[in-house]
């Protein structure tokens, strides 16, 4: 079992940064592949990035490529989102969720964070 919880979300002018941090509790945190999810208000549930169990490998949606860093410490049992040069339509919740693959499907993630609100003005 796996517990996930996000925070970092806020109020930033467009241009500006955010830093996501989605902290786990359990031991096997460094077993799951981590990944970032963000849903706007009357949309799907979209992939951002993710992060392989160890690190090692990432992965980006187009467009938050090279704005967006995904990176963990499972030390600290945490994976974080970095966030830069954001853009209104970066708008929505964001979700950290845990999965066994770093190529699994949204509906095939195990664990899912409550979310966090991240709003970007213009």
């Amino acid at each position: 079992q796996v517990q996930l919880v996000e925070s970092g979300g806020g109020l930033v002018q467009a241009g500006g940064s955010l830093r996501l941090s989605c902290a786990a509790s359990g031991r096997t945190f460094s077993s799951y592949a981590m990944g970032w999810f963000r849903q706007g208000p009357g949309k799907e549930r979209d992939f951002v990035a993710v992060i392989s169990s160890r690190g090692a490998r990432t992965n980006y949606a187009d467009s938050v490529k090279g704005r967006f860093t995904i990176s963990r410490d499972n030390a600290k049992n945490t994976v974080y989102l970095q966030m830069n040069s954001l853009k209104p339509e970066d708008t929505a919740v964001y979700y950290c969720a845990a999965a066994t693959s770093m190529w699994a499907g949204v509906r095939e993630y195990d664990y899912w964070g409550q979310g966090t609100q991240v709003t970007v003005s213009s």
